[in-house]
C-alpha cells in the first residue's frame, strides 16, 4: 500500500523506516551532519514547496533516502494505521 506524503508525492508503507518532526530531530549535531551528508550525496528529496515540518527516512535499496515533507508525523501515521 503506499500512503500520500505530500504534494503529489506517494511513498509505499513498506519502504518507511521512520518518521522524524525535522524542529526536533535538528537539535542533535548528529541528525544535522546526516542530513547534511545526505543531501550533499544527493539522497535528500523535497516534497512540495512548503516549508518542511517533518521527514521520512525511506528505504532506497543499499542506502536510504530521505524525503521532506510538510505534512506531520502525526498526520503520517494516522494514515499508515488506516491501511488494511
Amino acid at each position: 500500500m503506499y500512503i500520500h506524503i505530500g504534494g503529489d508525492a506517494v511513498v509505499r508503507a513498506a519502504d518507511i523506516i521512520g518518521l522524524f518532526v525535522l524542529d526536533n530531530a535538528s537539535w542533535s549535531h548528529r541528525t544535522r551532519a546526516f542530513l547534511a551528508e545526505a543531501e550533499k550525496a544527493g539522497r535528500v528529496e523535497a516534497v512540495g514547496d512548503e516549508l518542511p515540518r517533518s521527514f521520512i527516512l525511506a528505504d532506497a535499496g543499499r542506502l536510504p533516502r530521505i524525503l521532506l515533507t510538510h505534512v506531520t508525523t502525526a498526520t503520517l501515521k494516522r494514515r499508515m494505521a488506516q491501511l488494511p
